[in-house]
């Protein structure tokens, strides 16, 4: 797994538990919704001021965001180690 498909395998988590759709949240955040998709579907890349901006939006910390991000790719990396 890349960063990128982590972040949006969080993106929806945190999007899903607050109830938006990627529209809602896209007008939050002063985004396209296709761009919002993107993300989610792990084909682009956020910056560090979209991560701020969305995690506004969802009311976390950027942090949690990025927390959240490591910790999938640590479950991932260490699933690859064992042959899982």
């Amino acid at each position: 797994m890349n960063p990128e498909k982590a972040f949006g395998i969080t993106l929806k988590k945190y999007r899903g538990m607050v109830c938006l759709t990627q529209e809602a949240l896209a007008y939050q955040c002063n985004l396209d919704r296709t761009y919002i998709s993107l993300l989610e579907r792990g084909l682009r890349r956020p910056t560090l001021n979209t991560i701020i901006v969305i995690s506004e939006s969802l009311n976390i910390k950027p942090s949690e965001i990025v927390q959240e991000v490591e910790q999938l790719l640590n479950e991932n990396n260490k699933s690859e180690d064992t042959g899982k």
